[in-house]
């Protein structure tokens, strides 16, 4: 096999269930000069055998098996091996459009002034049911503002592997959010953009994440963030080096405690919206529970407090505990008493229409 032009790399653990809907999305793809890298994490089920077994049916795709070693080291190794001038992240429950690597390859090839492109993305459910479809920045003047949250979505994409390697690839210390250090460090050398058209089907379902995992994520979020900051006034980054973020580091980086129970509660608003968006309504409350009873939620914005007491409302309201219920929805209203209007919005946009 002659070397390709983009490398797919996809790390996998126990995802059987998925993986072949997203395997023939890449396979079936209407640009065909590519490599599919998949690293199979240590999974238990039936995941290797079935990359073995589509591994013997193409050459176009290589398959490493290794030990349980996490998400990052998995992605590095994909990368490492990666032939391609460009490298195409794929995740093993997502589902590729056909014409995914056509696109981003001619943007890329048109302007090589970007490091990283991505799309926008179709959420499905379990089934594969369309549920919305993402709007995206796709400008780097745009995207750059953005920075402060994660402005792609990992799956979505598509990268120069020279960049990647000149980089070291994703950093370990910044757990569950590798992929927003790795732009950050990225946009000081190279712009970046987001094609408007949907690239992949997004597959979203339940899983087990608690508060603890959140606050994991927003601790390597908040602390890549005022890294890229000190770099960026040519001060040392206080994460090279480093085994892992410790609380000297976080004061270091001037992380408040404030600051890092705000972006908790941020980011646990999308994902219990997201599992109630889908029915997962018993893992929604369980997700909200565990949020309440930490310590520091109520240190999030006004908005969060309230998206998250109308949510809590109506997770109440359907575990036939009204007074609770009662109770969510008024602090919802103090908290932010704009909230109240929100059941008018769709009648008054019916109306608008009709007159």
């Amino acid at each position: 096999m002659s070397t390709p032009i983009v490398s797919v790399v996809m790390s996998v653990y126990n995802g059987e269930r998925f993986l072949n809907e997203a395997v023939d999305s890449i396979l079936n793809q209407s640009f065909g000069d590519f490599e599919f890298i998949i690293i199979d994490d240590g999974s238990t089920d039936s995941t290797g055998p079935l990359l073995d077994a589509y591994q013997k049916r193409d050459p176009r795709i290589c398959v490493y098996h290794q030990e349980n070693r996490g998400l990052v080291e998995s992605l590095n190794r994909g990368c490492k091996a990666a032939q391609g001038q460009y490298i195409a992240r794929m995740d093993a429950d997502d589902i590729a459009v056909r014409d995914r690597l056509l696109w981003q390859l001619k943007f890329m090839e048109g302007h090589p002034e970007v490091g990283v492109v991505g799309g926008a993305i179709e959420f499905i459910d379990v089934t594969g049911k369309s549920l919305r479809t993402s709007v995206n920045l796709t400008e780097d003047r745009d995207l750059r503002s953005a920075l402060p949250d994660c402005p792609f979505w990992h799956s979505t994409v598509f990268m120069r592997k020279e960049i990647i390697a000149l980089l070291g690839g994703y950093r370990k210390i910044v757990i569950d959010a590798e992929d927003h250090d790795l732009w950050l460090r990225v946009a000081e050398r190279y712009q970046l953009a987001n094609l408007e058209a949907v690239v992949l089907k997004y597959r979203l379902h339940p899983y087990q994440v608690t508060v603890r995992k959140f606050r994991q994520m927003a601790v390597s979020s908040l602390a890549a963030q005022a890294a890229a900051a000190l770099r960026k006034n040519g001060k040392p980054d206080p994460l090279d080096g480093a085994t892992e973020i410790t609380p000297e580091i976080l004061d270091e980086l001037r992380i408040t405690e404030v600051a890092l129970e705000a972006t908790v509660a941020r980011k646990c608003l999308w994902s219990i919206q997201t599992m109630c968006e889908i029915g997962e309504y018993a893992t929604a409350f369980s997700m909200l529970l565990n949020l309440f009873q930490s310590s520091g939620w109520k240190h999030a914005e006004k908005r969060v407090v309230a998206d998250l007491s109308l949510i809590a409302a109506q997770l109440y309201w359907r575990e036939g505990r009204f007074m609770k219920s009662i109770k969510a929805a008024c602090h919802a209203a103090i908290t932010r008493p704009k909230v109240l209007g929100r059941p008018l919005k769709q009648p008054l946009r019916w109306l608008r229409y009709w007159c």
